[in-house]
């Protein structure tokens, strides 16, 4: 029996002995604007650690080492751990591979750990962040992104702004990167261009802090019940007082913070059903309706103008007008549309309107029936309907309409000063002779022809071969042409500096979407480089192009020369011109 108990002994002193190392983390799902930590602990005192990649995050700080031993009832303890930091990259599932030691000459290794990464949360829910512990400052500092909604419980088409201000107090913030761009799904959307940032003073909270407006922009609701808003996370560049130094200056710390508007849910409401016109379209706002004719007179053959028009405050671009109905006599064709409309944190406002073309084909007189337009009205929470008047058309002459009989057959009638009008007074005679093809002038015309056109065949075909012999010539002129098509609208603005930088913004993003074949949506940093690198591009000319691309927004608002933005544009024409060539 006591051979046993040694035995027994032995063997789970054996399993105490085992060496164990694993990585442990703070979460497995975390939003985009979260930091995770990640621990690898053994109970050993391993060699030659190895970190994995950490593919789809930034590391923030780490990696940092903690070594423990202990003594309990006669029995040792010992454990090593190196931590990191971790902040996403971007949304979607990653898995951390594995990390190695070596102990004793064995190679030990920790299983991968799978992360999901969401879209961004109000604010972090790390308490073991290790920049919130690094930048404790003071503790009155104040940074928080607000996303601030003009109305929580719309109509549909009812226009509804988002202002996304930073509030900041205690710290310097030296610049920011977006890591998740708001998506208004159900919603039409368009950006109000913010000229130039600027400081403001303002309340968070109940305490004094200053604040800037980074973006604004204008919803409407396209569908009935609850809409939520994705977040605006921001990686911000920031610098925290931590004292003074020997000669009194204030001495900053350097760091990063992650922050957050939140999502934002928005209860839309339907239109009311009741007393709903037939012929609503979805207009919702306050117009004004007219239906205008270039003019009423006119001959057969002439044509007129219809304009069919809204103005107004409202979804000026969201609904239809109303189509007129003529009289068969009266051939319409199809409408030229034409917009006319501005768009600001009120909403949009302006003009619209239809221009159908009509031409008469006969003599008469026609009526264009009264046309009805129908709107929703926000102020009194009503359908509103504007009714045209009916417009007479009057056709001066031309030929006379087919009347109806009392005998419901149809004839055409025609007046007696005009039934030898359309008859012709005079007859051409056409010869039924022929000339003989044989000795004709066409025979030896096509005789000659060949001995004529072989010797310009020939030159031709020499030039075409000297012109494609140029392949650096040919390729440098395509590459220009190239340039000169996507940069044709930034040249014009040469003297402009802010549209000058939209339109070469623009212009470098059409370039990427025609030669590589993506959306605007994956126009990111890295995919670009990844896609033009799989490409054989020159990395220098890819991070040449990135830089630029990346500088257009900073431009628009920074001071800059006409021979600045001149080298710009040489500069864009350049990138351009060296992808086309590398780019297989």
């Amino acid at each position: 029996m006591k051979r046993y108990l040694i035995l027994l002994l032995f063997t789970f002193q054996g399993l105490m002995a085992q060496v164990q190392f694993e990585a442990r983390v703070s979460k497995n799902t975390l939003g985009v604007n979260e930091r995770l930590r990640i621990d690898f602990m053994m109970n050993v005192d391993g060699d030659n650690f190895e970190q994995p990649s950490f593919d789809g995050f930034r590391i923030v700080a780490g990696p940092s080492q903690q070594i423990s031993q202990s003594w309990v009832n006669g029995r040792s303890s010992f454990q090593k751990i190196y931590s990191y930091y971790l902040l996403p990259i971007q949304k979607g599932t990653f898995t951390i591979k594995q990390a190695s030691i070596e102990y004793n000459g064995q190679v030990y290794k920790t299983s991968p750990v799978k992360i999901t990464v969401t879209n961004a949360v109000a604010q972090e829910r790390d308490p073991n962040s290790q920049q919130q512990h690094q930048h404790q400052g003071g503790g009155n500092e104040i940074l928080n992104l607000v996303a601030e909604i003009s109305k929580t419980n719309p109509y549909i088409n009812q226009p509804i702004t988002v202002v996304y201000k930073l509030y900041f107090y205690g710290i310097n913030v030296t610049g920011f990167k977006e890591l998740a761009k708001p998506k208004y799904k159900d919603f039409w959307n368009q950006n109000i261009d913010i000229k130039q940032l600027q400081i403001e003073e303002g309340m968070y909270k109940g305490e004094h802090c200053y604040f800037v407006v980074l973006k604004k922009t204008i919803l409407y609701p396209q569908k009935s019940g609850n809409l939520t808003i994705e977040p605006l996370s921001l990686d911000i560049g920031i610098q925290v007082p931590r004292g003074r130094n020997m000669f009194g200056q204030i001495v900053f710390d350097d760091g990063n913070k992650t922050v957050s508007a939140g999502a934002k849910t928005i209860n839309v409401r339907a239109l009311p059903e009741a007393n709903k016109p037939i012929g609503f379209t979805g207009a919702v706002g306050k117009f004004d309706f007219k239906v205008t004719p270039s003019k009423t007179t006119l001959k057969s053959g002439e044509s007129l103008d219809l304009i069919v028009s809204a103005a107004g405050t409202g979804n000026m671009k969201l609904f239809t007008l109303p189509k007129p109905v003529v009289p068969n006599a009266l051939e319409m064709y199809d409408p030229v549309h034409d917009e006319k409309v501005s768009t600001s944190l009120v909403g949009m406002s302006g003009k619209i309107s239809d221009k159908y073309t009509i031409i008469p084909q006969f003599k008469g007189k026609y009526a264009i029936k009264p046309m009805e337009f129908s709107y929703f009205d926000l102020n009194s929470g009503s359908y509103k309907t504007i009714t045209s008047p009916e417009i007479m058309i009057d056709v001066l002459d031309g030929p006379v309409q087919a009347e109806t009989a009392a005998s419901n057959t149809s004839k055409n009638v025609i007046t007696k000063s005009e039934q030898f009008k359309y008859i012709k007074p005079k007859t051409v005679l056409i010869s039924t002779a022929k000339d003989d093809f044989y000795g004709s002038d066409l025979y030896y015309g096509l005789l000659l022809f060949p001995f004529v056109i072989l010797p310009i065949i020939i030159i031709a075909k020499k030039k075409k071969e000297a012109i494609d012999s140029d392949v650096t010539g040919n390729r440098i002129k395509m590459n220009n042409k190239l340039a000169k098509k996507y940069l044709s609208e930034a040249k014009k603005q040469l003297n402009n500096k802010e549209p000058f930088y939209i339109a070469l913004e623009k212009a470098m993003h059409n370039f990427l979407k025609a030669k590589l074949h993506i959306e605007t949506s994956e126009m990111s940093k890295d995919n670009i480089r990844e896609l033009l690198s799989s490409r054989n591009a020159n990395p220098e000319t890819v991070q040449s192009f990135i830089h630029l691309t990346e500088n257009c927004e900073f431009a628009r608002y920074a001071p800059a020369s006409s021979a600045s933005i001149q080298q710009d544009y040489d500069k864009a024409v350049l990138i351009i011109s060296e992808l086309e060539k590398q780019i297989v």
